[in-house]
């Protein structure tokens, strides 16, 4: 007889996100995923100036901020057909590329990795034996027998308090937890060095941006970073080289730490290579611009369907007509107004709550579709698309991955692996590496800007009358994102955001089709009903960000926290 677990709210994500599953035979056989928020954030921009939008949308999440911003902003410009200097365009993608660094390395070591590395295994570990697990992965001089030795120390003192902090809740001695002790030390403590590698990152994107989170530097129209050397209320060359020198190390930690981590968790988890592929529509959308229009991308966007590289389709600029006319938003099983597919445009968000009905409407998150598919988008999504198009360095990267996992698990795998739970962590880490080398390049090319004497940073926008529709896409650290700006008048007339966690986090639609998540269930093994660790592992490894899909605060204060299994 088949077993309900409800997962209510899914912890160590951004969000409310409830996740019911259905078990029988030791694997899940039906999925839901339910935001248990509502965003109402489209309706408050009605009426208003396009460019203060940017400053109302990144406070949609306090995690994906930046993000929100340059879609907004780029929607406008769209909008307006407005091209910005290149000097703005270098400094959105330095902007843009060191959140991402900040993002994915909080996403590994503080959000899913509890999902994998036992922490109070690792008081059983010898620290010597540790060193010599990390020297074989990498040279990180963190690597030594002193350094494990005194983290275990400091693991068992917490332990012996009872004041595990962020451990206290995982799900210790789960027997789907496979780690020898030696690399659940190692991991914990890059963990530790995580933390301050992350604040690195935040420490970069404030001198750029002004402050983290929620930057200040973007305009309709270019930047408000200054590029004066001369001024020093300014970006001066000794701040742009302490950006570079933070970069750089952050680089560093993401080459010889993160990506070794991921290897081994890969590796050492091989069994679970097959799981959690769901969805292998992918989209990615381009970016890190080299051109003042847009038109030329270091990242390429696309689809892939069914998961065949053959299927490949480029998305070449923000304005591609492919990707345009092929957006629907269904809210069929959401909780809203109607039952309809619409293209962004011409949607509405309007609530209309009932309750949660497995076979009617069960969430807040409507089910994006390109040409009435599900897609799932992600660093999964960038990393197949840029494959299956020949891109060079993502053809390097992802081989480099791929080959070190193979090396370390004594089996040789390929690119058909990264469909799955394990997959997404890789993409991930290896798209943490490119951004990490795309960012010091973008310097380079802002650095020779500036000392030819090219400080232009803005272009004024030019409201005219009449209606002006307009997309602004990012492929953002969660995946493709897209504002769509109806202006009328100089006005906000209507605008709808069509988020990742919407993408990938959303329900079924009219016809049935399950969105990412629900389908990346799909038979995964379920080894304790009681504590649903592998449901948190899939679902965790797509980085959830709900409050980008869903945003507003219960008043009542009714009940946080349930997990039952019937």
């Amino acid at each position: 007889m088949a077993q309900r677990i409800t997962i209510d709210p899914v912890t160590r994500i951004e969000g409310h996100l409830r996740i019911d599953v259905e078990v029988d035979g030791g694997q899940v056989t039906k999925a839901w995923s339910s935001g248990q928020m509502y965003r109402g954030l489209e309706n408050i921009l009605k009426g208003r100036d396009p460019r203060d939008a940017w400053l109302f949308v990144q406070r949609i999440c306090g995690v994906c901020t930046t993000v929100h911003a340059l879609a907004s902003v780029r929607s406008v410009e769209n909008a307006l057909g407005l091209e910005i200097p290149l000097n703005a365009q270098l400094v959105r993608n330095m902007v843009q590329s060191i959140h991402c660094l900040h993002d994915h390395i909080v996403h590994f070591y503080a959000l899913s990795a509890l999902d994998w590395v036992d922490v109070v295994s690792a008081l059983d570990a010898d620290p010597v034996a540790t060193a010599k697990l990390a020297d074989s992965l990498s040279d990180w001089p963190g690597n030594s027998p002193k350094r494990f030795a005194a983290v275990k120390d400091k693991v068992k003192g917490l332990v012996a308090s009872g004041q595990l902090g962020p451990f206290a809740n995982a799900y210790w001695g789960h027997s789907a937890m496979k780690l020898p002790p030696e690399a659940n030390l190692m991991a914990v403590s890059h963990y530790l060095e995580a933390l301050d590698y992350q604040r690195k990152a935040t420490q970069a994107l404030a001198i750029l941006g002004g402050k983290n989170p929620h930057v200040q530097n973007l305009s309709v129209g270019g930047v408000t970073t200054n590029l004066n050397p001369d001024n020093q209320t300014a970006v001066t060359v000794e701040r742009l080289y302490y950006i570079k020198q933070l970069v750089t190390e952050v680089k560093q930690f993401i080459d010889m730490v993160y990506m070794t981590d991921v290897v081994a968790v890969g590796a050492l988890y091989k069994d679970w290579l097959p799981y959690g592929a769901g969805v292998t529509n992918y989209m990615a959308a381009p970016d890190m611009f080299l051109d003042a229009a847009g038109t030329k991308a270091d990242l390429p966007g696309g689809t892939v369907m069914n998961g065949d590289l053959s299927t490949v389709k480029p998305i070449n600029t923000i304005a591609d007509e492919y990707f345009i006319k092929n957006v629907e938003e269904s809210i069929a099983k959401a909780w809203y107004d109607g039952d309809w597919s619409k293209h962004p445009w011409d949607s509405s968000t309007d609530p209309k709550f009932t309750q949660f009905e497995d076979d009617g409407k069960y969430t807040w998150l409507k089910a994006p579709r390109f040409q009435g598919k599900p897609m799932q988008v992600g660093p999964l999504a960038q990393m197949v698309v840029g494959y299956a198009q020949g891109h060079e360095r993502t053809i390097k990267a992802v081989d480099a991955c791929l080959a070190k996992i193979s090396s370390v698990a004594g089996v040789q795998v390929g690119p058909e692996i990264l469909h799955s739970t394990i997959g997404r962590h890789a993409a991930r880490a290896v798209r943490a590496g490119m951004m990490a080398d795309l960012c010091l390049e973008h310097w380079e090319l802002l650095a020779n800007n500036i000392s030819s004497g090219d400080y232009e940073i803005f272009n004024p926008p030019v409201f005219p009358k009449g209606e002006q529709r307009g997309v602004g896409v990012h492929e953002a650290p969660r995946g493709l994102l897209s504002h769509w700006i109806v202006i009328q008048d100089g006005k906000i007339k209507n605008y709808q955001a069509v988020v990742p966690s919407t993408w990938n986090a959303g329900p079924r639609d009219a016809e049935g089709q399950l969105g990412p998540y629900e389908a990346s269930l799909m038979g995964n093994p379920i080894a304790d009903a009681e504590r649903p660790l592998e449901v948190l592992r899939t679902i965790h490894s797509f980085d959830p960000c709900i409050a980008c899909a869903v945003h507003m605060l219960d008043p009542e204060g009714k009940e946080t926290v349930k997990v039952k299994a019937l």
